[in-house]
């Protein structure tokens, strides 16, 4: 409902206003923040020095018509260095490890490619919102999967054996020695190769119910030449496959079930003796004012458009969204038989679990 326009204090909603309409620009400029990775605009000027924009042009075989066009939006977000005098234009190494390095840390490219593909689903939002119906995984378009995909590269090469495996009790030297782990909800398969990588002595099996993100796994544990220890099979999270496993994985997934209870009941039922499971999720908070900072925000975007739809989709008894909090998530393991949890480590972006019988 709308407010008495003579109550309305003008210098409030002038500054509420300028706040708006900073999120406009970014929401415009992301669509150029996108094609600039997917026409590799990024990578070309990373390294480059100042170079024009005929340079540009010519080196990425664009239209420099365009091109130009591109870098005023670049140089406006100050993404970009321009130098009036040269007419020249320059990527600060700094930001080209945000924006063009895939390996770095800091990429956070994935998240802009994304963007396209829940566009896309708006209309489709619009008819959930009004029905209570969900929209499944498999309803987005490719470019989903690869985004996300992206997204989560980052920090898993960053963080998954350095820091991650290491804060859980035991699991560590359990992989050195030589252990059978299942991944859980594995996507692309990052996570699990990264696995695999470190620890040439364990055998790792990825499991998710999205045909296209299994054939790209597979494919990339050819290219990795791990194939004989490293297999990715169609399955969902409730009907994992007998173990025994000494480390059952959940990357940021759980949140995405319609019954992750199953999923925890699954994996109590094919845990070895001694085995855990590790849980990765969002660091958000059920408490809504804890997340009035960016990477709240961003968590809270996406779980609106695309965990909660998707979680709702299954039609199970739960439609947690991403920011359902520990408390939650700690109640259903509870639930499932899953009784010792720990919080083994916390970072701005995520909070690793350790989950025990």
């Amino acid at each position: 409902m709308a407010g008495t326009e003579g109550a309305l204090d003008q210098a409030r909603a002038m500054s509420f206003l300028e706040r708006v309409m900073v999120d406009s620009a970014a929401a415009f400029s992301g669509l150029s923040t996108s094609i600039g990775a997917r026409l590799g605009l990024y990578r070309a000027m990373a390294g480059a020095g100042s170079v024009t924009s005929t340079r540009l042009a010519e080196h990425t075989c664009l239209d420099e018509r365009y091109v130009r066009e591109w870098l005023a939006v670049q140089v406006a977000g100050e993404y970009v260095h321009y130098e009036p005098a040269t007419a020249t234009y320059s990527l600060p190494d700094e930001h080209a490890a945000v924006l063009a390095d895939s390996t770095s840390p800091v990429y956070v490219m994935g998240a802009f490619t994304m963007l396209k593909s829940l566009y896309a689903t708006e209309d489709a939002l619009l008819d959930a919102y009004r029905t209570g119906h969900g929209i499944s995984w498999q309803d987005h378009e490719p470019g989903l999967f690869e985004g996300v995909a992206s997204f989560f590269l980052p920090g898993y090469s960053a963080s998954l054996v350095q820091e991650w495996l290491p804060a859980l009790d035991g699991v560590r030297e359990k992989l050195q020695r030589g252990a059978n782990v299942a991944d859980v909800g594995c996507g692309f398969g990052y996570s699990t190769l990264f696995m695999a990588k470190a620890f040439p002595n364990s055998t790792f099996r990825g499991f998710d119910s999205h045909v296209p993100s299994i054939e790209a796994a597979r494919e990339q544990a050819d290219r990795n030449n791990l194939s004989d220890r490293v297999t990715f099979e169609i399955v969902p999270a409730e009907d994992l496959p007998p173990g025994p496993y000494d480390l059952i994985t959940f990357f940021d997934c759980l949140h995405d079930l319609g019954d992750p209870a199953a999923a925890f009941r699954r994996a109590k039922q094919q845990l070895a003796a001694d085995g855990s499971c590790m849980v990765v999720e969002p660091n958000t908070s059920a408490d809504l004012l804890e997340s009035m900072n960016p990477i709240g925000r961003s968590f809270a975007a996406t779980s609106a458009s695309l965990c909660l739809p998707a979680a709702v989709a299954q039609q199970g008894p739960h439609a947690l969204g991403n920011h359902a909090g520990e408390e939650a998530m700690r109640a259903i393991a509870n639930e499932a038989g899953l009784q010792n949890w720990k919080l083994a480590l916390a970072s701005p972006t995520n909070r690793i679990y350790q989950v025990r019988p």
